[in-house]
């Protein structure tokens, strides 16, 4: 039994926690379906464009199905879009 309590060495511890897996899930060119993670990000690192939307967490999603895009915006800023294939007449 101890007689002694352990004198803050037990907080600084800590633990090994494992990666929260940010970062680019789909890069340009790539088809995608809706719904499908582009971006998982922390803030707006880079900016939601036509056909995609951002989740509460700032990940980006695609609203619809086709290709992605990433475009650069003023001030080094990226953004990143979901292109729909033109129709084709028959």
């Amino acid at each position: 039994m101890a007689h002694k309590k352990a004198g803050g060495s037990k907080a600084r511890q800590g633990g090994n926690v494992r990666g929260k897996f940010r970062g680019v899930r789909v890069y340009g060119g790539q088809l995608v379906k809706s719904g499908t993670i582009l971006v998982r990000q922390l803030g707006t690192v880079i900016k939601p464009g036509k056909n995609v939307y951002m989740g509460r967490d700032y990940t980006i999603h695609a609203k619809v199905e086709g290709e992605v895009k990433y475009s650069f915006l003023t001030k080094g800023k990226k953004q990143v879009s979901v292109i729909t294939p033109a129709p084709t007449s028959p």
